[in-house]
């Protein structure tokens, strides 16, 4: 539920520098898993989707996200997502223009998320087996850029059984072509049974491949109907198999809390799980924009033991920015 605002304070809608100023959480507001074993802050990075009506508005060049990751949040890493560049990716010189501006940005290529690619688990075995290959290139292209995973979907029909068989089938044909190429293949909750958690997780069991896992997101557990399943349940179901984090925001309150997630709750359960790698900021509202959105998601896991490459509101000097084991 949206708490009231404090009077005290300025609106975070009031505009970005109000962002700093008004940061509730204390970094260190929750222990460690163990503490002979402590985990390092989370590294935030940003999903691509975050801005998808800038670039679908044409104000901005998916071939420019890495930068304006790091110039404008002060963020580290970057999450792409295939459908800005099914046009673009067999373009000769494109993937090595897109590395290129990574790489002189400072900004780590994480992976790429993967839709419109057909069911991975579709009854017929052709179109399944078709699924597998339409990936292919999208492993080509993460494998170029350094990513550590393409995201997908486990989209299926059928019976809980059936769906979970033919899934499994998919996912396991997809990882063993990732092999070869150091890379992982990681299911989000992303609609239908993938929403929940026990039955995804139940995929991952039967498919039993170390470069098989999930990328939960917090907030992807509609299972239609009007019914949800439990976040928090669902996350922590998911997490042993986690292998990249999404932090979904959609709302906020006046005092800047996201009023859908307890973003606090949520990284206690990611972090209890041992998992020390990317959590990636998803904004995903309407209202404010996108890019108030993205620094209030920002400013809530700067709260919640994750860490930016830079702190405040921006623009930032990439020189500034880059720090010698990032050369």
């Amino acid at each position: 539920m949206s708490q009231p605002a404090d009077p005290r304070r300025r609106t975070f809608f009031g505009g970005l520098a109000g962002l700093a100023a008004a940061s509730t959480l204390s970094r260190t507001s929750f222990a460690m898993p163990t503490a002979d074993s402590p985990l390092s802050p989370n590294p935030i990075s940003l999903a691509q989707w975050s801005l998808h009506r800038e670039i679908y508005g044409g104000k901005l060049d998916p071939l420019r996200f890495a930068e304006v990751t790091m110039t404008r949040y002060g963020l580290a890493g970057c999450e792409y997502v295939n459908s800005f560049y099914k046009d673009k990716v067999g373009t000769p010189g494109y993937l090595a223009s897109m590395k290129k501006v990574a790489g002189d940005h400072g900004v780590t290529s994480v992976l790429i998320m993967c839709d419109g690619e057909g069911a991975l688990g579709d009854p017929d075995e052709k179109k399944r087996l078709q699924a597998v290959d339409n990936h292919q290139r999208w492993l080509e292209a993460a494998k170029f850029l350094g990513c550590h995973s393409i995201r997908v979907n486990a989209q299926s029909s059928g019976t809980w059984e059936e769906q979970l068989d033919r899934a499994a089938d998919g996912l396991r044909q997809l990882s063993e072509k990732a092999a070869p190429f150091g890379l992982n293949v990681i299911v989000e909750n992303h609609g239908g049974l993938s929403s929940n958690g026990e039955w995804l997780a139940s995929v991952m069991t039967k498919v039993a491949m170390t470069n098989c896992g999930t990328l939960p997101d917090f907030g992807n557990f509609s299972l239609g109907g009007g019914k949800w399943y439990d976040r928090y349940k669902g996350v922590t179901q998911l997490m042993p198999f986690a292998k990249a984090v999404s932090a979904k925001s959609r709302k906020f309150d006046e005092a800047g809390t996201e009023s859908e997630t307890d973003f606090v709750r949520m990284m206690k359960i990611v972090r209890a799980a041992g998992y020390g790698g990317w959590v990636g900021i998803e904004w995903e509202g309407g209202s404010p924009s996108e890019s108030e959105g993205i620094m209030l998601t920002k400013r809530m896991l700067e709260g919640c033991d994750c860490v930016a490459a830079r702190t405040g509101d921006g623009p930032f000097d990439v020189k500034k920015t880059i720090r010698k084991s990032d050369d």
